[in-house]
């Protein structure tokens, strides 16, 4: 036998393996139709040539169910509970008459901690940092402007936003 170079190779079209190779990969039955009309020679040669019995265990291999990322951790996963929506603004005193404003309940609105942060700094021309879990701290006593901001500006209702008073940590 004699082989001429370059050697010309048929990739299938589905799952853009060679031929030989459609049925160890994944969509063979769909490989077969695609190679039926457009590789009619090797589908000839690959397919019809081969027993019914090798034909039925290659497509039940193909037929395993594909594991889904995330193992048995995943199963444990419970729905969020559902907590009740509220965002409470208050202040606590830092260093004698100096105050900060804390902004808690953010997360339960769905709310990006960060963003909301750089943007109380921004607004309020002073430092903002993410310091808890759902908690913002701004330098300074801006309680009634912050409330008024969360508001207008955030979209969260007026209802949900609430004066916390002196806050004590």
């Amino acid at each position: 036998m004699t082989t001429e170079y370059p050697l010309k190779i048929n990739y299938c079209g589905v799952c853009s393996l060679p031929p030989e190779y459609c049925e160890h990969g994944p969509l063979f039955d769909k490989c077969k139709e695609w190679m039926e009309e457009n590789l009619p020679d090797e589908y000839a040669r690959l397919i019809l040539n081969k027993t019914q019995e090798e034909l039925e265990a290659m497509s039940l291999n193909n037929s395993k169910k594909k594991q889904t990322r995330g193992g048995k951790a995943m199963k444990n996963i419970t729905k969020k509970q559902e907590v009740q929506k509220q965002v409470v603004v208050g202040r606590s005193m830092r260093a004698r008459k100096k105050y900060v404003t804390l902004v808690r309940g953010l997360r339960t609105c769905d709310m990006n901690l960060k963003k909301c942060s750089k943007a109380f700094g921004q607004k309020f021309a002073c430092g903002s940092s993410v310091t808890g879990d759902d908690e913002i701290t701004v330098q300074g006593d801006v309680v009634d402007d912050m409330m008024d901001f969360i508001a207008e500006e955030l979209g969260i209702d007026d209802d949900l936003v609430v004066d916390g008073g002196d806050i004590k940590d």
